[in-house]
Order: structure tokens, then C-alpha cells, then sequence
């Protein structure tokens, strides 16, 4: 093992232990999931600490919203951390560059450890009010047809399950091709533009500086800024940044799920819809007693999220089933 992790919690790994652990872990992102412990990221470098399993407490998403966060405004509309307790009430907050790569991580800690607690007080809380106040608008008693399209939506989910990894695919293509499809491709080639004039400034402030003239640091640092900004805010056209390659990806996720649930009748919905938040929605308006049928539930959902925009403020989870989904419902017109 090259670069050690610098234990957090109280309890530790043997040397030996910790470097086959680590080797092995299931990586989400900057950090990964071992058999002995959860290795976590800093501001800059991966997997750099460790918190052993039997000392984590809750492990939880937080996501923080900056201005416009709820209309999809802004470059930075949404930042996703995964918040690690550990200790007795110790933290550590790892900054993510995609939400998807936290859920997958929760996903995985609720089969390998499912008695730590997946999200924070404030959110098990909330839950539960969420919960109670959802019991009072469902129907205490549904009709055999209503119960037997919530019989086929928990069957479909069950399906969906047993590859969690290509909903999230779908659902990750669908926004990307989305936010694509609406960016102005000039905006990718002005950011290379400032990334090419910051790696020319990078190498004239190392040569200035290399001959004694002070100056040389401004350049260095400007290069470095332009560089790491840009880098980060995934706006560079490459390989796979690019409006071919977000739609082949697109149209491969969709192919993923059709092999996975099939077309026809078979599966409740068409096979690009398939996701466990379509389906934990059309079940609320079943259950709601607004559809008595899959395909009528289909229909008013697909209304519910027609009426959503970036005037409706809605609560966070709403939120986030909406940004999860959408996206699809638009490239597919709704069809």
C-alpha cells in the first residue's frame, strides 16, 4: 500500500489488514466501502482516511443547495456529501462530485450493514412525519382491481432490485442528455478556450519564476485556478463530454434496462420509465385511490410532473424523486 489512510475512529486496523482491505474495497466515488471499514476522501485526495465499520454510528446523505439549487439554475445547483458518525457523535463530511455515487454507496451499506442507520436524526424524523401525514391520504381500503396494480408495481420493483446500478444509469444518462441538450455548446469551447490560456500561463509562470522574477507566481497561480476550476466543473468537451457521446450513452441505458424488464406488457411500464421512483409513485397514487389501474396511474403522474416547474417549491425528498425522473419523462416527450 502506497499511500496509508489515516485512521479516524478510536479503533484501528492492523498494517497488514488495513492493505488487504483497502485493495478490496468497493469504491463509490472518492470513497469505498471494505469488509473491516469505510474508507473516505478529503477535499482533494481519495480514500486518504478510515473509519472502521463497527465504529460508524449513522451514515447519511446531505445535500447542500446553492442559489437556484431548486430550479436547476447555476452551475453548482446541488453539492452531495456523505456524512459519516462515528464515535459516540464524531463526524466527517465527504464532498462527491455526483449524488448517484452516495445513493449507490447507501445501497450497498444497507445489504452489507443494515443496522446503521442511513440517514440523519432530522431525516428519520421528517420521515416519519412524511409518513404519517402520506397514511392519512391513502384509502384504507383499495378495489381488487387497484390492489392488483399495487401487487404488479411491487413485483416490477422487485425486478428492478436485482440490478440497482442500471436505473441509476438511466436515470444519470437522462439528465446528462438533458442538461446537454439545453447548454450552449460555445460555453464548452470558451471553457477550453481559459483552460488552454491557463496551462500557457502555468508554464510561462513556472519559467519566470525559474528565473528569479517574482512576478512568475501570478501567472503559476492563474494557470492553476483556470485549470482545477474548469476541470472540476465538467464542462470540457471530451471524449464522453460531448452531444454524440451523451446520447449514444443515453440510448445505451436504455437498452440496459429493456434487456433487464423486457417490452410488452410484461412490465407495468415502458421499459425507458422503468425506475423504482416511477414506480413508488404511481403505488402513492394508487394507494391515493386517484388510479385504479397501472397505465391510469402512469397518466397522472406523468401529469404530477408536467405541473412541476421552477416556480413550484416543493420539499427536498419531493425534490429529489422529481430531478431523478423527469429528465426521462422529457426526452421521451411523455410518450
Amino acid at each position: 500500500m502506497i499511500f496509508k489512510p489515516k485512521q479516524l475512529s478510536r479503533e484501528g486496523l492492523a498494517p497488514e489488514i488495513l492493505a488487504a482491505d483497502k485493495k478490496g474495497c468497493k469504491r463509490f466515488g472518492p470513497c469505498g466501502v471494505g469488509k473491516k471499514a469505510l474508507y473516505l476522501n478529503s477535499f482533494y485526495i481519495d480514500r486518504c482516511f478510515y473509519v472502521t465499520l463497527s465504529s460508524v454510528r449513522r451514515i447519511f446523505k446531505r445535500v447542500a443547495m446553492s442559489k437556484g439549487g431548486f430550479t436547476g439554475k447555476g452551475m453548482f445547483a446541488s453539492i452531495p456529501y456523505l456524512v459519516v458518525e462515528y464515535d459516540g457523535g464524531k463526524q466527517k463530511q465527504c464532498n462527491f462530485k455526483r449524488e448517484e455515487d452516495v445513493d449507490l454507496l447507501l445501497e450497498y451499506m444497507a445489504k452489507v450493514c443494515p443496522d446503521i442507520p442511513r440517514l440523519s436524526e432530522e431525516g428519520e424524523r421528517r420521515l416519519a412525519e412524511k409518513a404519517a401525514r402520506e397514511a392519512a391520504r391513502y384509502l384504507k381500503e383499495l378495489t381488487p382491481q387497484a390492489q392488483k396494480a399495487w401487487d404488479d408495481l411491487e413485483r416490477a420493483k422487485a425486478k428492478l432490485a436485482e440490478d440497482p446500478a442500471r436505473s441509476s444509469r438511466l436515470s444519470r444518462a437522462a439528465r446528462t442528455k438533458r442538461n446537454s441538450d439545453r447548454s450552449n455548446p460555445a460555453y464548452k469551447w470558451v471553457a477550453l478556450t481559459i483552460v488552454i490560456l491557463g496551462a500557457a500561463a502555468l508554464v510561462y509562470g513556472v519559467w519566470t519564476w525559474l528565473n528569479k522574477n517574482s512576478s512568475g507566481v501570478y501567472f503559476l497561480l492563474f494557470g492553476l485556478a483556470a485549470i482545477f476550476f474548469f476541470s472540476g466543473a465538467n464542462v470540457l468537451p471530451t471524449a464522453k463530454n460531448n452531444k454524440k457521446a451523451v446520447s449514444r450513452e443515453w440510448e445505451a441505458a436504455k437498452d440496459s434496462m429493456r434487456e433487464l424488464v423486457g417490452e410488452g406488457k410484461k412490465f407495468p411500464v415502458p421499459y425507458w420509465y422503468a425506475h423504482p421512483v416511477v414506480l413508488d409513485r404511481m403505488i402513492r397514487i394508487i394507494r391515493e385511490g386517484r388510479a385504479q389501474t397501472t397505465v391510469e396511474a402512469l397518466e397522472v403522474l406523468k401529469k404530477d410532473l408536467q405541473a412541476l416547474n421552477s416556480s413550484v417549491q416543493v420539499e427536498q425528498e419531493e425534490y429529489d424523486e422529481v430531478v431523478c425522473i423527469k429528465p426521462i419523462f422529457l426526452l421521451q416527450d411523455y410518450q
